[in-house]
């Protein structure tokens, strides 16, 4: 058994109602515990959440040097173009699309300005032929 397992990726962000039920709609995730500061969500596949009050947060800027990129989200979708249309449904917005190596990623930030990439969900099987 290890020392140290992975909890919860905590976004800071001015409105964690508004942000919870962003990433709830987007991940079909439920709530888990609530306090006035704090929401947890963790979704069918088990990624757990939680947005924390910070009336002073401050979005980072990614891709754009100042305030650089601090921590990003990784998501994956089968149809990227469903996908993305859900997300700018939801309040997310596109920040670039690019599609470096063998998956295609894109890049959005959530209502609260916090980056995260959606990538095509890899193959099972490896490619033949």
């Amino acid at each position: 058994m290890p020392l140290v397992t992975a909890g919860v990726v905590v976004l800071d962000c001015a409105e964690p109602e508004r942000l919870a039920e962003f990433y709830k709609e987007l991940l079909a995730a439920e709530e888990t515990h609530t306090t006035a500061n704090r929401i947890e969500i963790e979704s069918p596949a088990g990624t757990r959440l939680a947005f924390r009050r910070d009336v002073n947060a401050t979005p980072p800027s990614w891709p754009r040097p100042e305030n650089s990129l601090q921590v990003h989200l990784e998501l994956e979708a089968d149809d990227l173009d469903e996908a993305e249309r859900r997300i700018v449904s939801l309040g997310g917005r596109p920040t670039e699309t690019s599609a470096p190596g063998s998956h295609e990623e894109r890049g959005y930030a959530d209502p609260s300005g916090h980056s995260f990439v959606l990538r095509r969900t890899p193959p099972l099987e490896p490619k033949r032929g």
